[in-house]
Order: C-alpha cells, then structure tokens, then sequence
C-alpha cells in the first residue's frame, strides 16, 4: 500500500518518461544479444557417412530405362547380332510374347528403294494361307447390279452414292472399301476424307475392280496390304502369335514372295536390306531372308 501510494504521488509524466527508458533499455540488451550470437562461429554439421548398401545394382544404358524387368529378362533370349532362321525365329518369337491378350505377328521389311523416285514407290496385296487373324469390315461402292455379288461375298456395307454422301457426313465404319471403276468419279468428293486415312480404293491393291465377288471374298480370306513408308520400310501382320508355327511360317513365306514380285524395275543394288520380325510389345528379331 506504500508503493502505490508513493506512486501516486509521482507525476504523470515521470512515470511516462521512466517506462520509456525501461523499453529503450530492453531493446538495446535484445539487440545486443543478437549481435554476439552473429559473430560467435556456427557449429557444422557433421554429416554421417550413408551406409554401404550390399545390393550391387548395374548400371542400366538409356535404351534399357524405358523398359520393365520383365522385357529385359525376355530380351535376353535374343541375341542382337545374329540373324536367325525362320523356324527359330519364329520360335523364339513365342516364347517372348507375355501379354495376356493374343499378339500379333509383325513384319518390318528395310528395302533398298530410292523414296524420291514415284516409280520405285512398292505397293501390292497378298493373301495369307492362314489369314491373318483379323476379321475386317469391307464397305463396297458399286451399282445396283452388283450389289447382290458383294452381299453374297460377305460385305458388310454395299451401296452407291448414298454411302459417299455418309462418308462426307463423317461415316468411316468399315476397314477396307472396295469400288468398281464407274464409281470412281463419285469417290473423288471424299478423297480428302479417304486419302489421309489410307482408305481409298487403288487398282494396286486389286480395291478398285469389276469383280467385286472375288476382290471381297480374298479380303475376308486373309488379304494383306502393303506400302512402304517415307522411310523405305514395309511393315505388315503375319498373324497372331496363337497360330501354329509352321501357319506363321507359310504365310511369312507366301508375304516374301509378294513383295519380291513387287520390287520396281528401277532399283538398283540389293533389295532386301534387313528383316524384323516381333511381337505386339515384344523385342525384334532378325530374320535371313
């Protein structure tokens, strides 16, 4: 009760005054403190050495990172530089399939072509003796007279300029189109359509034709086109992976044989750079032509 009385007796701007300077005192020690901590030398850190692991991991190449164990481990079974036979090839080709659906059997073919020149451009048809194990929808243009031929023959689609008209609406629900010369001139509205997407009928690949009976019934047989790309290389089906060997075997046979009749009179030196054979997302291998 003292203290507070003397308190009171002071007047209010000492006791102002005096709380300043207890501030102004509080400040200075603060900043002082910091100041020292500044100058005294930090602790480093003392970094623990990481423990050996046992695992000896090795080292993978770039190509080797994009694929799984798995594909690597199967990748293993073939070896890169040797160019094998057809049986083996073929064999091995199986045993390196691991999907679980049914892969296709492809084809890649380098060919010794000038890609410049139009005239050394290889394209043509061949029917595989056992398919190649895709059912396609054949869509067929031609006059009323035809139209029952292709029917019987198994089209799925037949019809006249009606089915140009859909196709300029969008309608492209069919994998090959076949056409009788006649009709040509109708199909040349949609030709930007048809063109891009590799659909438009070509007396090459036996897709333009007045008998349309035949051209159909071998497309549902197991009729295989072929073109080769901006690079100089053909790439095909052969089949599926499920097929017998020896199937997949003739039908590799019956391919070569086509596309050697196929080869241009122009080209010069050899034809047949290098085979590939694989599997729908399987490792290649090389095959002796």
């Amino acid at each position: 009760m003292a203290k507070e009385t003397k308190d009171k007796k002071k007047p209010k701007k000492k006791l102002e005054k005096e709380k300043k300077d207890k501030k102004v005192v509080k400040k200075e020690t603060a900043s002082n403190e910091a100041k020292t901590k500044k100058s005294e030398p930090k602790e480093k850190k003392v970094h623990k050495p990481k423990k050996e692991s046992t695992r000896t991991k090795p080292k993978l190449k770039k190509s080797e990172k994009k694929h799984s164990k798995k594909y690597r481990a199967i990748e293993g079974l073939i070896e890169k530089e040797k160019i094998y036979p057809a049986d083996e090839a073929i064999r091995l080709l199986k045993k390196t399939s691991t999907t679980k659906f049914d892969s296709t059997v492809e084809i890649h073919i380098r060919l010794g072509i000038d890609i410049k020149k139009t005239e050394q451009q290889v394209r043509g048809v061949v029917i595989l003796p056992y398919g190649s194990g895709k059912t396609k929808k054949v869509c067929v243009i031609c006059g009323q007279k035809q139209e029952k031929e292709a029917k019987e023959a198994g089209a799925e689609t037949v019809g006249g300029e009606d089915i140009v008209q859909k196709i300029e609406k969008g309608w492209l629900d069919f994998d090959v189109l076949v056409a009788t010369p006649d009709m040509m001139g109708a199909l040349g509205k949609v030709a930007k359509i048809l063109g891009p997407k590799g659909l438009m009928p070509n007396p090459k690949t036996e897709t333009v034709t007045q008998d349309i009976k035949k051209v159909v019934s071998n497309i549902k047989k197991g009729q295989v086109e072929f073109k080769n790309d901006s690079a100089g290389i053909v790439h095909s089906s052969l089949g599926k992976v499920s097929f017998e060997e020896e199937k997949l075997k003739e039908n590799l046979e019956a391919f070569m044989e086509a596309l050697k009749k196929a080869r241009p009179d122009s080209t010069k030196g050899i034809y047949l750079k290098s085979v590939f054979l694989t599997t729908t997302m399987g490792p290649s291998v090389r095959v002796k032509v």
